[in-house]
């Protein structure tokens, strides 16, 4: 999780490979409505995102079902989000690369994707952090991708076993 420039889909497409898990990136199941919007700087709101959500969290069951484990790279911004996609899985364990804005609005600017860097402010205004309740860690992103993905898979396997 974490929010857009952060890092989290290469990260997450790592953990995948090296656990021999499914992957998803989210992005790639937004409704076109919600990329088009993206795309022209509007922020999504709790509705726009809602169907999205639980695309994921449907696609995280039905990976379950068949006996798969999976890793998705998913902004999951707010508890609330987070709840939703816990419904495809219960015991969902959360990744959050996080780190200076600074740094992620030069990545934004770097790349090419739908996402500009003018929605980040809206993004680090919506994150809230992990709570106490939910299982996961923060990642600082300000290391190499080589380092998160040491520190996030010495974090997962134990969990995961």
């Amino acid at each position: 999780m974490g929010v857009s420039g952060s890092g989290k889909t290469v990260l997450a497409s790592l953990v995948a490979g090296k656990l021999g898990w499914r992957f998803c990136e989210a992005d790639e199941v937004h409704p076109a409505a919600n990329v088009e919007k993206m795309s022209r700087g509007v922020p999504l709101t709790d509705e726009d995102r809602l169907p999205w959500l639980e695309t994921l969290a449907a696609w995280i069951r039905e990976q379950a079902a068949t006996g798969h484990d999976t890793v998705t790279a998913c902004s999951a911004l707010k508890r609330s989000y987070r709840d939703v996609l816990r419904r495809g899985a219960p015991d969902l364990l959360f990744v959050h690369v996080d780190g200076d804005p600074d740094l992620i609005i030069r990545r934004m600017n770097a790349r090419e994707h739908f996402m500009p860097g003018s929605l980040l402010r809206s993004q680090l205004d919506t994150l809230e952090p992990l709570q106490d309740d939910e299982v996961g860690v923060v990642i600082d992103l300000d290391q190499s991708v080589e380092e998160e993905l040491a520190e996030a898979l010495a974090w997962l396997r134990p969990r995961t076993a």
